[in-house]
């Protein structure tokens, strides 16, 4: 029998697999998040080194940083506390460490804020901070539509993964059949990334990934490219 509580899980399902497609028209699709330069620097060059490349990424990035920050984010949309959210909007500025990758993360944002607007569905203008990042608004997105937290992680690292084997089967490339090799290897660890992003505390935040750093910072002068980061 169904429960009062299933119509609303169903919508913020649907809610939140709109959010996480890849047709979801803010440009997602154009950025590389450094995996271009890997591919150009040699450092990635078959499907086991792409493999590696992603679960330290996940590891020492994601489930330090976007995750965890996706979490706290979502809290503090729910307590309407627009100094929390401004906060955290600085301080996942503060750890791009590139152009590129800040500039992905403004556009981003600001694409979702004009999609949001047209289906009007932004937040109280008081609210918003200054400049607000992609993680931040996607994090609107989850609290508005009732998805609880735990999948709010798990959608937007999928959307993640999602992104960069669509880039290495553009820029590598990486053979379609292999990409799903990968999703399938992959998932369990989006799981245990999630779960240790929930456990993280503020102090042990912050993205551990050098390598990526170094690539994206390359590729700001890389000769021929097609990804915008």
């Amino acid at each position: 029998m169904p429960t009062d509580s299933a119509p609303v899980a169903d919508l913020a399902l649907l809610g939140l697999l709109q959010l996480v497609s890849p047709a979801l028209p803010i440009g997602a699709f154009a950025w590389s998040q450094g995996l271009e330069s890997a591919f150009e620097l040699g450092w990635v060059t078959n499907e086991a080194e792409l493999g590696q490349w992603l679960d330290g990424v996940l590891d020492d990035g994601l489930s330090r940083c976007e995750l965890p920050l996706l979490a706290r984010l979502q809290l503090a949309w729910a307590n309407a506390d627009a100094e929390a959210i401004a906060n955290w909007n600085d301080w996942l500025h503060a750890t791009r460490e590139t152009a590129e990758l800040s500039d992905e993360d403004v556009r981003l944002g600001s694409a979702l804020i004009r999609l949001l607007t047209s289906l009007e569905l932004l937040p109280a203008p008081a609210l918003m901070p200054d400049e607000p990042g992609y993680v931040t608004v996607f994090s609107w997105v989850a609290h508005r539509r009732n998805v609880p937290v735990r999948q709010t992680l798990l959608g937007f690292a999928w959307a993640w993964l999602e992104n960069q084997l669509a880039v290495a089967c553009k820029a590598m490339p990486l053979g379609h059949t292999a990409a799903q090799r990968l999703t399938e290897r992959l998932r369990p660890q989006l799981v245990m990334a999630v779960d240790n992003a929930l456990e993280k505390e503020d102090h042990e935040l912050g993205p551990v990934i050098p390598g990526l750093a170094l690539g994206s910072a390359l590729h700001e002068t890389q000769y021929s490219r097609l990804f915008r980061s």
